[in-house]
Order: C-alpha cells, then sequence, then structure tokens
C-alpha cells in the first residue's frame, strides 16, 4: 500500500471511526475528524511532491490490480496514479479540507453524521483525482454526489432541501452523459484490432488516442461510416463535465447550493468540486478527442466568454454576499474554459493555475462571508457598513481575498487571469480568438466593480448602529483562514512550484 492509496482511503477509515464514537460525544467526534483530516493533508502533501514531473504518460505512485472482471474483456482495474496536474489538486482538496474541519467547529446538528458525510466527501474527491480506470472515475465521481446531498440538505439554510434535489438532479444529469460516454468508448476500442490495451484505462486509451492522432485518433474506431459518434460522445463527456464546472447555462444549480449549504461545505463546493469538472475535461474529454478540438474550440471559447461576462454582470446585480461570492465562480470558472479552447502553453498555464488560485481564494471569500453571517445573522450588503473599525483584522482578510479575486497583481488571482487572456489573444488555434478575448476581458472590469461595491459597503464608511458590537475574527475563525491567506499571497508572488508542477502536464496536453 503505497501513499496514495493511504491518502485515498484515510478519511473513509476515518469516517468508520467517527462512526463508532458515541454520538453524545461532540468534542471526541471533532477532534477524531480533525486529527484525520490534518493527516490526511500530510499525506495529500507528499503525493503532491512525488507528482513533480509527472505527465499523463508516466504516472507516479502508480498502483494497478484487478478488481471487477466480467468476462467479455470487462475487466475492471484498481487503477491510480498521480502527475502535476492531479497532485496539484490533491494538494489544494487536503488543504482546503483543513480549512473546512476547522470552520465545521461550530456545528451543532448531528454532529456525528455531520463529520461522517464530511469525510466520505473527502474520500470521493481524492479518488476522482487519483483515478486511471474509467470506470474506478466514475464510482468516485457518483461517490461525491451522496454526502454533498446529505451536506447540503440536512445541515443547510431555510431552502436547503430545493437546493440539495437541485443540485442532486442536475450532477446526475451530468452522470448519466458521463456513463454513456464511459460505455460506448469501452464498446468502440473493444471491438477495435488496433486497440491492444484495457478499454476503461485511462493512459492506454490516451496514448492510442496519440498514436492515431494521424488517421482520427479514438474516432477511428467508432468506424468510417458513423464517425459523428466520436464527435458526440466528446460533446456528451464535455457536458457531463461542464455541469461540474459549471459553464453557462448549467450553472443555475451553483448559486442555490452556495446560498444554502453550511460555510465549510461552500468552500469544499466552490475550492474543489467545481475544479472536478476541468480535471475532467483535461484528464479524459481533450486527450481522448484530440481530433475534435479544432472544431469545437470557437465554441468552447465562446461559451467560455459569455460565463466570464454573464456571470460578472449577475454577481454585480447581487445584493447577497454569499450569491455574489457563487456567482462570481461562474465568472472566474469561464477563464479556464477560454484557456483551453486557446491551445496555447499560456494561455494552458493560465487556466490551470487558476483551478489553484481559484480554490483558495474562493474557499477563503466563503470563509470571509461565513464570520459576518454568524454575527449579523444576515448577508445583505447594504445593512453593513463600517466594519473595518471594530473588525479590523477581519477588514483586512477580507479586502485582501476580494481583491485577490478581482485579479490585484502581486497575488495569486492575477496569474491566472492575465496568461490565460494573454495566450488566448494570440492563440491562431480558431478564428476569432482575438475577438472574445477583448469581450472577455470586461469581466475583469466588471467584476472590480462589484468586490470594491462590496468593500465600500461592507467595510468602509459609517459603522452601522446594529454591527457596532461585532466582535473581530476570533482565534478558530483566523485558524481556518490564514492557511488560505497564506498561499494566495506566496504563490501571487513566487508562482514558480505551481508552474513547475503543472508544466509537464501542460506539455503534455498540447502534444
Amino acid at each position: 500500500m503505497n501513499a496514495l492509496t493511504i491518502t485515498i482511503f484515510l478519511p473513509l477509515l476515518g469516517m468508520i471511526g467517527v462512526l463508532f464514537i458515541r454520538k453524545d460525544r461532540h468534542a471526541q467526534i471533532r477532534a477524531w475528524s480533525l486529527l484525520v483530516t490534518l493527516a490526511t493533508f500530510v499525506a495529500c502533501t507528499i503525493v503532491a511532491w512525488n507528482s513533480y514531473g509527472h505527465d499523463q504518460s508516466d504516472y507516479a505512485l502508480a498502483v494497478e490490480a484487478p478488481w471487477i472482471s466480467l468476462g467479455g474483456g470487462f475487466d475492471v482495474h484498481f487503477r491510480i496514479g498521480v502527475d502535476g496536474l492531479s497532485g496539484m489538486l490533491i494538494f489544494l482538496t487536503g488543504l482546503l479540507a483543513v480549512c473546512a474541519a476547522i470552520a465545521s467547529w461550530k456545528i451543532e446538528k448531528g454532529v456525528r453524521g455531520y463529520w461522517a458525510m464530511f469525510l466520505l466527501l473527502h474520500t470521493g474527491i481524492i479518488g476522482t483525482f487519483a483515478s486511471l480506470d474509467l470506470f474506478l472515475f466514475y464510482v468516485f465521481w457518483e461517490i461525491m454526489l451522496l454526502p454533498m446531498y446529505f451536506l447540503i440538505g440536512v445541515w443547510g439554510g431555510p431552502r436547503r432541501i430545493y437546493a440539495a434535489i437541485k443540485f442532486f438532479l442536475y450532477t446526475l444529469f451530468g452522470s448519466i452523459f458521463l456513463l454513456v460516454g464511459i460505455l460506448v468508448v469501452y464498446f468502440a476500442l473493444n471491438s477495435n484490432s488496433a486497440f491492444t490495451g484495457n478499454a476503461l484505462s485511462i493512459p492506454d486509451i490516451t496514448a492510442f488516442a496519440q498514436a492515431q492522432a494521424d488517421s482520427g485518433g479514438i474516432l477511428s474506431a467508432f468506424g468510417a461510416t458513423v464517425p459523428w459518434i466520436g464527435t458526440a460522445i466528446f460533446w456528451f463527456l464535455f457536458l457531463s463535465f461542464a455541469v461540474k464546472v459549471p459553464v453557462f447555462p448549467l450553472h443555475t444549480w451553483l448559486p442555490d447550493a452556495h446560498v444554502e449549504a453550511p460555510t465549510p461545505i461552500s468552500v469544499i463546493l466552490a475550492g474543489i468540486l467545481l475544479k472536478l469538472g476541468a480535471y475532467g475535461m483535461l484528464r479524459i474529454n481533450f486527450p481522448f478527442f484530440p481530433d475534435v478540438m479544432p472544431d469545437a474550440a470557437f465554441m468552447l471559447g465562446v461559451l467560455g466568454m459569455v460565463s466570464i461576462v454573464y456571470g460578472a454582470l449577475v454577481a454585480m446585480a447581487q445584493t447577497d454576499f454569499k450569491k455574489m461570492v457563487a456567482y462570481s465562480s461562474v465568472s472566474h470558472m469561464g477563464f479556464c474554459i477560454l484557456g483551453f479552447a486557446a491551445m496555447t502553453t499560456e494561455a494552458y498555464n493560465g487556466a490551470i493555475f487558476m483551478l489553484f488560485a481559484h480554490g483558495t481564494i474562493s474557499g477563503l471569500l466563503f470563509l470571509v462571508v461565513g464570520v459576518v453571517y454568524d454575527r449579523a445573522h444576515h448577508r445583505d450588503l447594504n445593512r453593513f457598513g463600517g466594519l473595518m473599525w471594530n473588525m479590523p483584522v477581519y477588514a483586512s482578510i477580507a479586502s485582501l481575498a476580494m481583491f485577490a479575486s478581482l485579479g490585484l497583481p502581486g497575488l495569486a488571482g492575477f496569474l491566472g487571469e492575465f496568461p490565460t487572456l494573454l495566450g488566448s489573444f494570440k492563440s491562431e488555434y480558431y478564428e476569432g480568438a482575438r475577438i472574445l478575448t477583448f469581450i472577455s476581458a470586461f469581466g475583469l472590469v466588471f467584476t472590480a466593480a462589484y468586490y470594491l461595491r462590496a468593500i465600500q459597503r461592507v467595510l468602509l464608511g459609517k459603522t452601522n448602529p446594529a454591527c457596532e458590537t461585532f466582535p473581530d475574527a476570533n482565534k478558530r475563525e483566523m485558524l481556518s483562514m490564514l492557511p488560505l491567506v497564506i498561499p494566495t499571497i506566496l504563490f501571487g508572488l513566487w508562482p514558480g512550484p505551481v508552474f513547475d508542477l503543472i508544466r509537464p502536464s501542460v506539455e503534455f496536453l498540447l502534444k
């Protein structure tokens, strides 16, 4: 059992341990869960360190063992491994889980059930990032759905049932397209004499697609008579992952889920779960169908541009602090789609860096919203004011988070947006890239507008009498936010370690 296997199943073992603790011993449940989460973070860091220098042709910490054999060539393997891309996201998962665990300390309702679902979700996320078998990938992908449904539906706000069901249905809708795509790819490859690998192995399928690139790539497996099926499966897979990102117009589940979810779960949702959609595109969608990308690039660019501008404009119209941050995620994840369409080194570096930067910044923003909500019991931007005078530490962290999200140079958000726009503008991969980039750049202006307005209404000006007695951020709240403040500043000034980590994956994807 290597470090990656331990990392995947450590939270699951922690969940089993939680179930053996008496449900009324809340302190023991919290302490045990936090200890497991901290241990998992250490393991995630080790995994990320081992993933340096590895890409999709050379996975680190690889494990392969037979799992399910139904005959007829349907052989599912427990196949896992990491490269720089998945290593970065596994590290992010461990970091955000620790912050969310600390922020969960005040959960009083169904404590044992909450932490059991929290740890199960943790296993599902890490397992998805580490999976190298399509069936195993799908299993972990679906495992995440159940705990998130309950975490929103049981521990969420007044409209939690509506938000949880909407989240479940949207995600299940996307999962159906993912399952259909996996099955069609499996049957097409399994009946193709040119393919000699395992038809469920992500590395085998990717290698075949690259080797056959000059003769249609994986599309050749679908036969000359029905080549459109391969293109349809590309879009099926894209649709399933786009729901998770989420890409406009598949985004409407996100604001409801965020508004109703408890603060720690919003941190996980925005910081990690949204990245799974982009990860699926980079791990499965694009490498499997490189020959479809030239025809699909313009549409991807349009979807990215619309998500950027639309998300920013809708965020500008919000008066609910949390809903504003939720719509900002739609806008920022749009930069990833725009960068993927460009197919340039700068754009891919920026888009993938954005996955990490947005994870830390959005997680920090939701913690910032949670701190003030615990005091005011509302999130109306118009009912705050002057918090910087009696909450200076909180105001400093909140300002940092919002400036990072609007792309201020020197903070991590800038190094996601700028390279993406630069690489997209210089792209010659599809017609219209410059026009789409130019329009997308206005998203930065709109983002600055709504964040500066939020800073003005919440932190500056005359202190609202209703807010005069609000205490500053306490030690627990500081402890949950500081681990995200550090990488936001550190990697904004010194992004080299992240770029070095993802460089082999970027080079592989752009072959």
